[in-house]
């Protein structure tokens, strides 16, 4: 997408002061019109993993407070720097006066994350490290780095750990990673210290781990939300029954009400995702009435008799 970034807040519909509570509503309620399973719009995958981003840095307080102090840079600027001062830095591209054949004289062209230009390096980083003259200006963090985590609903439901090789300026490295219970489709899970090398002796930056969770044969993920087919016989959905379904956790049972039809949804609430800061997700059993294949002569006969008597029309207007 070109452009700026859009704001976060803006891709949830909320307001700027809204609480945790409101977030997660915005969240379920935009979740459930884009998630790819439910939306077949070519935009709608991309749609729901800005959602997704969205309530990930939304929904944790630490991570909210950077992006409200930093913007978009939230997770380039380095860790004590003055939003102020870092703000006038991105406008300006550093002081009046650089020619266009290179830095200015007292000038270095650095980059942080996507950051790349003229800077005035006492400005950006004198609050941090002291100003240390034009070339000698003392240590950087390392930049920040990103790449992807697949794992299992299994893995997002319990958590685990995880041993991933991630490549770097010293060649390949192994980390042990933990998986935290609940964890969410788009998720970052912070590994400090594991990014980029600083420079002068600075601090490594950090590793951002974004999660994909893997397709799973029985269930469908929605934010923290599970969805699992609960297939029924036609005299069950009619007249109401109890049925098992698997959850995450184990085995759960699901009261059908009478007069359920396929695509109905029957909420367990509770049994989703964890959430290790708030309102675990649901479980949703969606009701899928089923028919035999190949009835037996017994059976076509029932179904010919409440042919006869039946007057209901499902293709009715009501």
């Amino acid at each position: 997408m070109a452009g700026s970034p859009r704001d976060l807040y803006e891709v949830l519909g909320v307001a700027r002061d809204a609480d945790a509570k409101a977030i997660q509503r915005a969240y379920r309620k935009l979740a459930r019109t884009y998630h790819p399973d439910l939306n077949k719009h070519p935009e709608a995958e991309e749609r729901f993993k800005a959602i997704a981003e969205a309530y990930d840095v939304l929904s944790d307080p630490d991570t909210r407070r950077r992006y409200d102090a930093f913007g978009p840079d939230f997770r380039q600027a380095p860790d004590g720097v003055d939003p102020e001062t870092w703000s006038r830095a991105r406008r300006s591209g550093g002081r009046p006066g650089a020619g266009r054949g290179g830095a200015a004289p007292g000038f270095e062209e650095v980059r942080f994350g996507d950051f790349a230009g003229d800077i005035d390096i006492d400005e950006v980083l004198g609050g941090i490290f002291g100003s240390r003259g034009h070339r000698g200006w003392g240590t950087i963090r390392g930049a920040d780095q990103e790449t992807e985590l697949e794992i299992s609903v299994d893995e997002a439901y319990a958590g685990g750990r995880r041993a991933l090789t991630v490549n770097g300026p010293g060649g390949p490295r192994t980390l042990q990673v933990a998986i935290p219970a609940g964890v969410t489709d788009g998720q970052r899970i912070r590994l400090a210290g594991q990014g980029g090398r600083g420079s002068g002796g600075g601090p490594s930056g950090d590793l951002y781990l974004v999660v994909r969770i893997a397709p799973h044969p029985t269930f469908r993920i929605e934010g923290r939300d599970v969805v699992v087919d609960a297939p029924l016989t036609p005299w069950e959905a009619a007249l109401g029954t109890t049925v098992a379904v698997d959850t995450p956790g184990g085995e759960a049972k699901v009261k059908v009400p009478a007069g359920t039809s396929s695509g109905r949804r029957l909420r367990l609430r509770g049994r989703g995702l964890p959430n290790p800061r708030g309102k675990p997700g649901d479980l949703y059993a969606e009701a899928k009435v089923m028919v035999p294949k190949k009835p037996s002569d017994e059976e076509r006969q029932l179904f010919e008799q409440l042919a006869a008597v039946s007057t209901f029309d499902p293709r009715r207007r009501r």
